[in-house]
C-alpha cells in the first residue's frame, strides 16, 4: 500500500468528501492511476478557497482509495475531470505548523512548503501515522 498527500483548497476538498471522491492536478488522470484500493490520501489545504482564499495551512481530509480504476466525471460540457472514489474517515481539520518537526517528508524545516508544489506525492507510513493521529486522535 502507498500513502499519498493530495494539496487541494479546502472548498474542493469538502465538495470531494460531500461526494465521496478526489481529483489531483487539475482532474488530470496520471496521478490518480498510480494509486490502487487501499491507499491512504491526506488532503492538505494550503489556503480555504481556490484560487485566491485566506491561507489555511491544514490537513483537511483523510481516506483510502474505494476503487480500481480512476473513472472521468461529467461535471460539464467542456469540463470532464478525472477522479477517485474515497472512503473519507471522520477526523478534525488539523494545522500543519505544529506537526512540521516529526513529519520526515519535509526535508528542509524552514522552507517547508515547497514540497506542496508537487500537488500530489508519496509520504512514508512513519508520516501518516503522525498525521492520521493529530487527526483522529
Amino acid at each position: 500500500m502507498t500513502n499519498w498527500i493530495n494539496t487541494v483548497s479546502r472548498d474542493h476538498v469538502e465538495r470531494g468528501v460531500r461526494g465521496r471522491f478526489t481529483q489531483a492536478n487539475h482532474g488530470k488522470p496520471n496521478m490518480l492511476r498510480k494509486m490502487v484500493r487501499g491507499d491512504w490520501i491526506v488532503f492538505y489545504s494550503p489556503r480555504t478557497v481556490h484560487p485566491d482564499g485566506d491561507p489555511l495551512q491544514a490537513f483537511t481530509a483523510i481516506g483510502q482509495v474505494a476503487d480500481d480504476e480512476p473513472y472521468q466525471a461529467a461535471a460539464s460540457d467542456d469540463v470532464g475531470p478525472w477522479r477517485r472514489n474515497v472512503d473519507f474517515l471522520f477526523c478534525a481539520e488539523t494545522p500543519i505548523k505544529p506537526l512540521i518537526e516529526q513529519l520526515d517528508f519535509i526535508e528542509d524545516k524552514k522552507r517547508w512548503g515547497y514540497k506542496f508544489r508537487f500537488g500530489v506525492f508519496r509520504i512514508d507510513d512513519h508520516d501518516l501515522d503522525v498525521i492520521r493521529s493529530a487527526m483522529t486522535g
